[in-house]
C-alpha cells in the first residue's frame, strides 16, 4: 500500500476554498492521508491563465450565478458549515497569502489558515487592511505584527510567486485545486473524486 501526496492549492479569497477547507479534515480522517496546503495567489493565476471569477465570467448569463449560489447553499447545509458572505468581497489577498507563506516558514501554517479563513468567511472582516489583519490574527492567538512584517520579506514574496507559477504549470487555473499525485481536480464539487483517487492510490 502506497500513500499518495495530496495537495490543496488555495487562496483565502475563494469562498469555495474555505468550504473545501472545512470538509478536508473528514476526508483526511477517512483515508488516513493528510492534505498538504499550498498557498497560491488567485489573482496571479487569473492573469497567467486568462481566467476570471465566476461572478465576472458569467455575469451576462441568465440564471448561472444564481444557480452557483444555490449550489453553494446546498453544500453549506449538507456539511453544516458556518458561512457568511464577506461584505468586502472581492478582497485583495496579497498580504494574507504572503502571510500564509510566512506562517508556513515559521511552522504555523495550520493555525494561520484556520484563523484567516475564519476571519474571511466565518466572521468576515476587511482582510486586505493591514490593521484589521493584525487585530484578527492577534485575536486568534497569533502574532499579527510579526507575521505581517515577515510577509514583506523578499524570500516570502518570491516563494509565493514561485509556487503560484508552478501550480499553473501543473494545470491549475483557479482555486480550490487539488492534486493527488499528478492527478488534478478542480472545485469543491470534486472532493468526492479526490477521496476516491486517494483510496485508489492506496489500494
Amino acid at each position: 500500500m502506497s500513500t499518495p501526496t495530496v495537495e490543496f492549492h488555495f487562496d483565502f479569497g475563494s469562498p469555495n476554498s474555505y468550504l473545501s477547507h472545512k470538509v478536508i479534515p473528514q476526508i483526511a480522517a477517512r483515508t488516513g492521508v493528510p492534505f498538504k496546503y499550498v498557498p497560491v495567489l488567485l489573482g496571479g493565476i487569473f492573469k497567467m491563465t486568462g481566467n476570471q471569477s465566476p461572478m465576472q465570467q458569467f455575469k451576462d448569463i441568465k440564471n448561472k450565478n444564481e444557480y452557483g449560489r444555490l449550489e453553494m447553499q446546498r453544500f453549506i447545509q449538507k456539511y453544516k458549515i458556518p458561512f457568511q458572505m464577506n461584505p468586502h468581497f472581492p478582497v485583495n489577498t496579497v498580504q494574507i497569502m504572503r502571510g500564509a507563506v510566512a506562517a508556513e516558514l515559521d511552522g504555523k501554517l495550520a493555525p494561520y489558515v484556520d484563523a484567516v479563513f475564519h476571519h474571511m468567511w466565518g466572521a468576515p472582516k476587511k482582510m486586505d487592511d493591514a490593521e484589521v489583519i493584525r487585530a484578527a490574527l492577534d485575536a486568534s492567538g497569533l502574532d499579527g505584527a510579526k507575521l505581517l512584517a515577515r510577509a514583506q520579506d523578499q524570500d516570502v514574496k518570491d516563494r509565493l510567486l514561485k509556487d503560484t507559477e508552478s501550480s499553473v504549470a501543473r494545470g491549475n487555473f483557479g482555486s480550490p485545486t487539488f492534486f493527488v499525485g499528478s492527478e488534478m481536480f478542480f472545485g469543491k464539487d470534486r472532493l468526492r473524486d479526490v477521496e476516491e483517487a486517494i483510496l485508489s492510490a492506496r489500494a
